[in-house]
Protein backbone atom coordinates (compact mmCIF):
# COMPACT_ATOMS: atom_id res chain seq x y z
CA UNK A 1 0.00 0.00 0.00
CA UNK A 2 2.86 2.33 0.88
CA UNK A 3 4.65 1.66 -2.41
CA UNK A 4 1.48 2.08 -4.42
CA UNK A 5 1.05 5.56 -2.95
CA UNK A 6 4.72 6.53 -3.15
CA UNK A 7 5.20 6.13 -6.89
CA UNK A 8 2.38 8.38 -8.16
CA UNK A 9 3.13 10.81 -5.33
CA UNK A 10 6.78 11.01 -6.42
CA UNK A 11 5.80 11.41 -10.06
CA UNK A 12 3.35 14.20 -9.29
CA UNK A 13 5.80 16.13 -7.15
CA UNK A 14 9.04 15.66 -9.07
CA UNK A 15 7.90 15.42 -12.70
CA UNK A 16 10.12 17.45 -14.98
CA UNK A 17 12.62 18.22 -12.22
CA UNK A 18 10.26 20.56 -10.32
CA UNK A 19 8.59 19.91 -7.00
CA UNK A 20 4.95 20.73 -6.50
CA UNK A 21 5.77 21.35 -2.87
CA UNK A 22 5.57 25.05 -3.57
CA UNK A 23 3.60 27.94 -2.18
CA UNK A 24 -0.14 27.39 -2.39
CA UNK A 25 -2.43 30.31 -1.68
CA UNK A 26 -4.96 29.62 1.03
CA UNK A 27 -3.22 26.46 2.33
CA UNK A 28 -2.21 25.90 5.97
CA UNK A 29 0.73 23.78 4.80
CA UNK A 30 4.24 25.24 4.58
CA UNK A 31 5.06 23.50 1.30
CA UNK A 32 8.79 24.28 1.43
CA UNK A 33 8.97 22.58 4.83
CA UNK A 34 6.90 19.65 3.52
CA UNK A 35 9.17 19.27 0.50
CA UNK A 36 12.29 19.19 2.69
CA UNK A 37 10.75 16.56 4.96
CA UNK A 38 9.68 14.49 1.97
CA UNK A 39 13.14 14.63 0.41
CA UNK A 40 14.78 13.69 3.70
CA UNK A 41 12.39 10.74 4.02
CA UNK A 42 13.25 9.58 0.49
CA UNK A 43 16.97 9.71 1.32
CA UNK A 44 16.35 7.40 4.26
CA UNK A 45 16.50 10.07 6.93
CA UNK A 46 14.65 9.64 10.20
CA UNK A 47 11.76 12.00 10.92
CA UNK A 48 10.52 12.86 14.39
CA UNK A 49 6.92 11.90 15.21
CA UNK A 50 5.91 15.55 14.80
CA UNK A 51 7.66 15.79 11.42
CA UNK A 52 6.09 12.54 10.22
CA UNK A 53 2.65 13.82 11.22
CA UNK A 54 3.27 17.08 9.36
CA UNK A 55 4.42 15.27 6.20
CA UNK A 56 1.42 12.94 6.32
CA UNK A 57 -0.85 15.97 6.58
CA UNK A 58 0.83 17.49 3.51
CA UNK A 59 0.44 14.27 1.54
CA UNK A 60 -3.24 14.07 2.41
CA UNK A 61 -3.74 17.73 1.44
CA UNK A 62 -2.04 17.10 -1.88
CA UNK A 63 -3.96 13.88 -2.52
CA UNK A 64 -7.17 15.71 -1.73
CA UNK A 65 -6.32 18.16 -4.48
CA UNK A 66 -6.18 15.43 -7.07
CA UNK A 67 -2.60 14.15 -6.77
CA UNK A 68 -1.06 14.76 -10.17
CA UNK A 69 -4.22 16.44 -11.46
CA UNK A 70 -5.61 19.89 -10.83
CA UNK A 71 -6.53 20.84 -7.24
CA UNK A 72 -10.16 21.74 -6.70
CA UNK A 73 -9.28 25.31 -5.67
CA UNK A 74 -7.84 26.17 -9.09
CA UNK A 75 -10.05 28.11 -11.50
CA UNK A 76 -10.73 26.81 -14.98
CA UNK A 77 -9.64 28.93 -17.91
CA UNK A 78 -12.25 30.71 -20.03
CA UNK A 79 -12.96 29.28 -23.46
CA UNK A 80 -10.73 31.88 -25.09
CA UNK A 81 -7.66 33.81 -23.95
CA UNK A 82 -6.10 36.51 -26.10
CA UNK A 83 -2.36 37.21 -26.11
CA UNK A 84 -1.59 40.42 -24.25
CA UNK A 85 0.33 41.71 -27.28
CA UNK A 86 -2.79 41.34 -29.46
CA UNK A 87 -5.22 43.02 -27.07
CA UNK A 88 -6.19 46.65 -27.64
CA UNK A 89 -6.85 49.38 -25.08
CA UNK A 90 -10.58 48.74 -25.50
CA UNK A 91 -10.35 44.98 -24.90
CA UNK A 92 -10.00 43.60 -21.41
CA UNK A 93 -9.45 40.51 -19.31
CA UNK A 94 -10.93 40.76 -15.82
CA UNK A 95 -10.44 44.53 -15.78
CA UNK A 96 -7.01 44.50 -17.46
CA UNK A 97 -6.58 46.19 -20.82
CA UNK A 98 -4.23 45.13 -23.61
CA UNK A 99 -0.59 45.74 -24.46
CA UNK A 100 2.55 44.81 -22.58
CA UNK A 101 2.77 48.27 -21.07
CA UNK A 102 -0.98 48.92 -20.91
CA UNK A 103 -3.38 51.05 -22.95
CA UNK A 104 -2.89 48.70 -25.89
CA UNK A 105 0.81 49.58 -26.25
CA UNK A 106 3.63 47.06 -26.59
CA UNK A 107 6.26 49.82 -26.47
CA UNK A 108 7.53 51.35 -23.22
CA UNK A 109 6.37 54.92 -22.57
CA UNK A 110 8.82 57.75 -23.14
CA UNK A 111 9.74 58.13 -19.47
CA UNK A 112 10.62 54.44 -19.20
CA UNK A 113 12.64 54.59 -22.42
CA UNK A 114 14.70 57.39 -20.89
CA UNK A 115 15.25 55.38 -17.73
CA UNK A 116 16.28 52.40 -19.85
CA UNK A 117 18.75 54.50 -21.84
CA UNK A 118 20.34 55.66 -18.59
CA UNK A 119 20.61 52.12 -17.24
CA UNK A 120 22.02 50.80 -20.51
CA UNK A 121 24.66 53.53 -20.55
CA UNK A 122 26.00 52.24 -17.22
CA UNK A 123 26.39 48.64 -18.39
CA UNK A 124 30.03 48.18 -19.27
CA UNK A 125 32.67 45.45 -18.81
CA UNK A 126 33.71 45.26 -15.15
CA UNK A 127 36.53 43.49 -13.34
CA UNK A 128 35.90 41.14 -10.42
CA UNK A 129 35.72 44.09 -8.02
CA UNK A 130 33.14 45.89 -10.15
CA UNK A 131 35.46 48.47 -11.67
CA UNK A 132 35.31 49.34 -15.41
CA UNK A 133 37.95 47.40 -17.31
CA UNK A 134 38.69 46.73 -20.96
CA UNK A 135 39.37 43.13 -20.01
CA UNK A 136 36.28 42.92 -17.80
CA UNK A 137 32.98 41.11 -18.29
CA UNK A 138 29.24 41.70 -18.41
CA UNK A 139 27.19 38.85 -16.95
CA UNK A 140 23.59 37.95 -17.80
CA UNK A 141 21.92 35.52 -15.39
CA UNK A 142 18.57 33.73 -15.30
CA UNK A 143 16.48 33.48 -12.14
CA UNK A 144 13.52 31.11 -11.78
CA UNK A 145 12.39 27.48 -11.89
CA UNK A 146 12.57 24.35 -14.09
CA UNK A 147 10.91 25.78 -17.19
CA UNK A 148 13.28 28.72 -17.06
CA UNK A 149 16.46 26.64 -16.76
CA UNK A 150 15.31 24.38 -19.60
CA UNK A 151 14.62 27.39 -21.80
CA UNK A 152 17.59 29.53 -20.78
CA UNK A 153 20.16 26.73 -21.04
CA UNK A 154 19.02 26.15 -24.63
CA UNK A 155 19.27 29.91 -25.22
CA UNK A 156 22.81 29.97 -23.83
CA UNK A 157 23.79 27.16 -26.20
CA UNK A 158 22.70 29.03 -29.32
CA UNK A 159 23.65 32.51 -28.07
CA UNK A 160 27.24 31.52 -27.31
CA UNK A 161 27.59 30.46 -30.95
CA UNK A 162 25.86 33.53 -32.39
CA UNK A 163 28.17 35.98 -34.15
CA UNK A 164 26.18 38.92 -32.78
CA UNK A 165 27.04 38.14 -29.16
CA UNK A 166 29.76 40.26 -27.58
CA UNK A 167 32.84 38.41 -26.37
CA UNK A 168 32.59 40.54 -23.22
CA UNK A 169 29.27 38.91 -22.33
CA UNK A 170 29.08 35.79 -20.16
CA UNK A 171 25.72 34.04 -19.91
CA UNK A 172 25.11 32.03 -16.74
CA UNK A 173 21.99 29.94 -16.19
CA UNK A 174 21.17 30.29 -12.49
CA UNK A 175 17.55 29.10 -12.80
CA UNK A 176 16.92 25.77 -11.08
CA UNK A 177 14.29 23.05 -11.02
CA UNK A 178 11.69 23.53 -8.31
CA UNK A 179 12.93 26.99 -7.35
CA UNK A 180 10.00 29.32 -7.98
CA UNK A 181 9.67 32.95 -6.89
CA UNK A 182 8.55 31.76 -3.44
CA UNK A 183 11.86 29.90 -3.02
CA UNK A 184 14.08 32.71 -4.37
CA UNK A 185 12.25 35.20 -2.12
CA UNK A 186 13.87 33.71 0.99
CA UNK A 187 17.29 35.20 1.87
CA UNK A 188 18.58 31.79 2.93
CA UNK A 189 16.63 29.92 0.26
CA UNK A 190 18.07 26.86 -1.45
CA UNK A 191 18.61 28.42 -4.90
CA UNK A 192 21.05 31.11 -3.78
CA UNK A 193 24.10 28.96 -2.88
CA UNK A 194 23.74 27.04 -6.14
CA UNK A 195 23.48 30.28 -8.12
CA UNK A 196 26.67 31.59 -6.55
CA UNK A 197 28.37 28.27 -7.25
CA UNK A 198 27.42 28.48 -10.93
CA UNK A 199 28.79 32.01 -11.15
CA UNK A 200 32.03 30.87 -9.57
CA UNK A 201 32.36 28.02 -12.07
CA UNK A 202 31.82 30.53 -14.88
CA UNK A 203 34.55 32.75 -13.36
CA UNK A 204 32.08 35.55 -12.74
CA UNK A 205 32.00 37.63 -9.58
CA UNK A 206 28.75 39.02 -8.16
CA UNK A 207 29.98 42.52 -9.07
CA UNK A 208 29.99 41.60 -12.78
CA UNK A 209 26.31 40.59 -12.91
CA UNK A 210 24.59 43.55 -14.57
CA UNK A 211 21.53 42.08 -16.30
CA UNK A 212 19.07 39.34 -15.36
CA UNK A 213 16.16 37.50 -16.92
CA UNK A 214 13.55 36.75 -14.24
CA UNK A 215 10.64 34.48 -15.11
CA UNK A 216 7.68 34.98 -12.77
CA UNK A 217 6.00 31.78 -11.57
CA UNK A 218 4.96 29.97 -8.42
CA UNK A 219 3.96 26.33 -8.12
CA UNK A 220 0.33 25.38 -7.66
CA UNK A 221 -1.27 28.84 -7.89
CA UNK A 222 -4.89 29.10 -6.85
CA UNK A 223 -7.64 31.53 -5.94
CA UNK A 224 -8.87 34.55 -7.85
CA UNK A 225 -6.76 36.55 -10.27
CA UNK A 226 -6.26 39.19 -7.60
CA UNK A 227 -5.13 36.62 -5.02
CA UNK A 228 -2.87 34.84 -7.48
CA UNK A 229 -1.15 38.02 -8.63
CA UNK A 230 -0.83 39.48 -5.13
CA UNK A 231 1.22 36.47 -4.02
CA UNK A 232 3.31 36.34 -7.17
CA UNK A 233 4.07 40.08 -7.13
CA UNK A 234 4.94 40.13 -3.42
CA UNK A 235 7.37 37.22 -3.87
CA UNK A 236 8.93 38.84 -6.93
CA UNK A 237 9.53 42.15 -5.13
CA UNK A 238 11.46 40.21 -2.46
CA UNK A 239 13.48 38.47 -5.16
CA UNK A 240 14.33 41.80 -6.81
CA UNK A 241 15.53 43.19 -3.47
CA UNK A 242 17.76 40.17 -2.91
CA UNK A 243 19.12 40.38 -6.45
CA UNK A 244 20.09 44.00 -5.90
CA UNK A 245 21.75 43.14 -2.57
CA UNK A 246 23.74 40.23 -3.96
CA UNK A 247 24.56 41.86 -7.31
CA UNK A 248 25.19 45.55 -6.53
CA UNK A 249 25.84 46.43 -10.17
CA UNK A 250 22.65 44.82 -11.47
CA UNK A 251 21.11 47.50 -13.70
CA UNK A 252 18.20 45.83 -15.50
CA UNK A 253 15.91 42.89 -14.79
CA UNK A 254 14.04 41.75 -17.88
CA UNK A 255 10.85 40.16 -16.60
CA UNK A 256 8.98 37.37 -18.29
CA UNK A 257 5.83 35.35 -17.72
CA UNK A 258 5.03 31.73 -18.51
CA UNK A 259 4.41 30.10 -21.85
CA UNK A 260 1.08 28.60 -22.92
CA UNK A 261 -0.35 26.03 -20.49
CA UNK A 262 -3.50 24.97 -22.30
CA UNK A 263 -2.18 21.41 -22.60
CA UNK A 264 -1.33 21.09 -18.89
CA UNK A 265 -2.44 17.89 -17.17
CA UNK A 266 -1.41 18.83 -13.61
CA UNK A 267 -2.01 21.71 -11.20
CA UNK A 268 1.61 22.88 -11.40
CA UNK A 269 0.75 26.04 -13.33
CA UNK A 270 -2.21 25.58 -15.69
CA UNK A 271 -4.37 28.16 -17.41
CA UNK A 272 -5.52 30.77 -16.68
CA UNK A 273 -2.69 31.18 -14.15
CA UNK A 274 0.12 30.90 -16.71
CA UNK A 275 -1.60 33.54 -18.85
CA UNK A 276 -2.24 35.86 -15.88
CA UNK A 277 1.43 36.00 -14.90
CA UNK A 278 1.89 38.62 -17.63
CA UNK A 279 -0.24 41.04 -15.65
CA UNK A 280 2.07 40.61 -12.65
CA UNK A 281 4.97 41.65 -14.88
CA UNK A 282 3.09 44.69 -16.10
CA UNK A 283 1.92 45.68 -12.62
CA UNK A 284 5.48 45.66 -11.26
CA UNK A 285 6.81 47.72 -14.15
CA UNK A 286 3.99 50.24 -13.74
CA UNK A 287 4.49 50.41 -9.98
CA UNK A 288 8.15 51.23 -10.43
CA UNK A 289 7.33 53.87 -13.05
CA UNK A 290 4.81 55.41 -10.64
CA UNK A 291 7.41 55.76 -7.90
CA UNK A 292 6.61 52.80 -5.66
CA UNK A 293 9.18 53.04 -2.87
CA UNK A 294 9.60 49.25 -2.66
CA UNK A 295 10.87 49.27 -6.26
CA UNK A 296 13.12 52.32 -6.05
CA UNK A 297 16.38 51.87 -7.98
CA UNK A 298 18.43 51.66 -4.79
CA UNK A 299 16.40 48.56 -3.87
CA UNK A 300 15.61 47.05 -7.26
CA UNK A 301 17.06 46.99 -10.77
CA UNK A 302 15.17 48.79 -13.51
CA UNK A 303 12.27 46.60 -14.65
CA UNK A 304 11.58 46.01 -18.34
CA UNK A 305 9.71 43.41 -20.32
CA UNK A 306 11.82 40.69 -21.86
CA UNK A 307 10.24 38.74 -24.72
CA UNK A 308 6.56 37.95 -24.15
CA UNK A 309 6.36 34.16 -24.54
CA UNK A 310 2.63 33.36 -24.33
CA UNK A 311 0.71 32.44 -27.47
CA UNK A 312 -2.69 30.77 -27.76
CA UNK A 313 -1.54 27.24 -28.57
CA UNK A 314 -1.89 26.35 -32.23
CA UNK A 315 -3.86 29.57 -32.85
CA UNK A 316 -0.68 31.50 -32.14
CA UNK A 317 -0.80 35.28 -32.06
CA UNK A 318 -0.89 38.21 -34.47
CA UNK A 319 2.18 39.85 -32.93
CA UNK A 320 4.40 37.28 -34.72
CA UNK A 321 4.15 33.67 -35.84
CA UNK A 322 4.80 32.04 -32.46
CA UNK A 323 2.59 28.98 -31.90
CA UNK A 324 2.64 26.03 -29.51
CA UNK A 325 1.62 22.49 -30.40
CA UNK A 326 1.35 19.54 -28.04
CA UNK A 327 4.69 18.32 -29.37
CA UNK A 328 6.30 21.42 -27.85
CA UNK A 329 5.62 20.05 -24.36
CA UNK A 330 6.54 17.05 -22.26
CA UNK A 331 4.04 14.54 -20.80
CA UNK A 332 2.73 17.01 -18.20
CA UNK A 333 1.83 19.58 -20.87
CA UNK A 334 3.69 22.19 -18.81
CA UNK A 335 7.43 21.71 -19.24
CA UNK A 336 8.68 22.39 -22.78
CA UNK A 337 10.03 19.60 -24.94
CA UNK A 338 13.15 20.10 -27.01
CA UNK A 339 11.17 21.81 -29.78
CA UNK A 340 9.45 24.05 -27.24
CA UNK A 341 12.76 25.01 -25.68
CA UNK A 342 14.14 25.88 -29.08
CA UNK A 343 11.20 28.19 -29.85
CA UNK A 344 11.61 30.03 -26.57
CA UNK A 345 15.39 30.20 -26.85
CA UNK A 346 15.09 31.84 -30.26
CA UNK A 347 12.65 34.40 -28.83
CA UNK A 348 15.19 35.25 -26.13
CA UNK A 349 18.07 35.46 -28.58
CA UNK A 350 16.31 37.76 -31.03
CA UNK A 351 15.11 40.02 -28.24
CA UNK A 352 18.51 40.46 -26.63
CA UNK A 353 20.34 40.74 -29.97
CA UNK A 354 18.00 43.19 -31.68
CA UNK A 355 15.92 45.13 -29.16
CA UNK A 356 17.11 48.70 -28.51
CA UNK A 357 16.40 47.90 -24.85
CA UNK A 358 19.11 45.21 -24.77
CA UNK A 359 21.38 45.04 -27.82
CA UNK A 360 23.89 47.64 -26.55
CA UNK A 361 25.24 45.19 -23.96
CA UNK A 362 24.49 41.94 -25.81
CA UNK A 363 25.97 42.69 -29.21
CA UNK A 364 29.53 43.32 -30.35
Amino acid sequence: MKTAFRLPFLAAFLLGGISLFGQTTGSSIDWDKARQLYQREQRGGKLSPEEQTYLSKAKEARKGGGGGGRPANQRKAPDSLKPLTDMTAEESYEGEDGGLYGKGSNEPPEALQKSAASALAHITPLDAEGKPSDSGKIALVSISMSNATQEFSFFKGIADKDSRKSDKLTIVDCAQGGQTMAAWAKPEGRPWPEAMHRLQRAEISPHQVQVAWVKLANAGPSGTKTEHLATLEADTVKVLHLLKERFPNLRIAYLGSRIYAGYATTGLNPEPYAYEGAFAVRHLIQQQMNGDESLALNKSPLLLWGPYLWADGEKGRKFDDLKYTKDDFGPDGTHPSNSGREKIAKQLLEFFATSPLARTWFAN
